[in-house]
């Protein structure tokens, strides 16, 4: 079944087309992710699909409805989990969840039963009386994705779940994400993390410029676009060194502080480095989705 789907989906604003003609399908209990650099239309699509900005033109269907006519029952089916901490600090953390319940018409006493539930779900049973004042930043996220799911909703929209968290407090949120797939949850992951989204997603789209540059499983778009390896080279001096790499790998990058080989063949290309330029440092190490971003979408600073 198809939780989502796209055709033609565009958005404008003016003169600015924010979403340009995009299609995708997202399907029951996958983890979904949008990645992209600022301003790419990530958060502008997510944000049809939850029916609170209304599309230009195309179609958009969310659990077989159409946004532009049905966008309040699809409301009531959905949980989102924003990045900014909205959270009512005039209540404590118990309340918070049992206040926002009442927006989906969920009777007082299921209202307590669910928020218990979620609260000992996320790990904070013992802060439940607590203010929110109180809470450590790990804690506020984990509380917003704990209102987020009251409705026990149908498809759930994360955007940024572990922004400004500890290690622990990231893996913890990852552990229940996964818990809520294997429960048959939809998810749609937003984030900038690419560790994050190569972990979790079982799908991905990296957006720029409001359209797809690729889609598909992170472990594929890996090998499609980078390969299995990349080789750096650490604090290269002069312009002959990358103008020999150049003649060496698939595709040459440059940073600062280092030159990036694509190759398919990095061990080899690396053999070869090390004879001509013996004194520079060079490491080989696995591709990353983060390669695969960064390739295509530059490594210069978008605002």
């Amino acid at each position: 079944m198809k939780v989502v789907s796209a055709r033609k989906l565009t958005k404008k604003y003016d003169k600015l087309v924010a979403v340009d003609g995009i299609d995708f399908d997202i399907e029951e209990g996958e983890i979904f992710g949008f990645l992209g650099p600022n301003g790419a239309g990530k958060s502008t699509t997510i944000r049809m699909v939850q029916g609170v900005s209304p599309i230009t033109s195309g179609s958009l269907e969310v659990l077989g409805m159409d946004v532009r006519k049905q966008s309040k029952e699809i409301k009531g089916l959905i949980g989102v989990a924003p990045q900014e901490s909205n959270l009512d600090p005039d209540f404590p953390v118990i309340r918070n969840l049992t206040t926002y319940a009442r927006y989906f018409g969920i009777p007082p006493a299921e209202a307590e039963k669910r928020s218990r539930k979620l609260l000992e779900f996320m790990q904070l049973s013992d802060k439940a009386d607590a203010k929110i004042e109180e809470l450590s930043g790990g804690m506020k996220r984990r509380l917003i994705v704990a209102r987020a799911l009251i409705n026990e909703p149908k498809l759930l929209i994360l955007d940024e779940p572990t922004t400004g968290l500890d290690p622990q407090a990231r893996h913890l949120i990852w552990e229940r994400i996964r818990e809520l797939k294997k429960g048959g949850t939809t998810i749609i992951l937003s984030t900038h993390y690419m560790d994050e989204a190569e972990q979790l997603c079982d799908r991905l789209v990296i957006m720029e410029n409001g359209r797809f540059l690729v889609e598909g499983q992170p472990r594929d778009l890996i090998r499609d676009v980078v390969g299995p390896c990349v080789m750096e080279v650490i604090d290269p001096d002069g312009k002959e060194i990358e103008d020999y790499l150049s003649t060496k790998g698939d595709q040459v990058e440059r940073s600062a502080d280092r030159i990036y080989v694509y190759s398919k063949q990095c061990e080899i290309v690396q053999s070869d480095f090390r004879k001509r330029f013996p004194e520079v440092y060079s490491r080989v190490r696995p591709a990353t989705l983060e390669d695969v971003f960064l390739k295509l979408t530059g490594r210069r600073l978008k605002e």
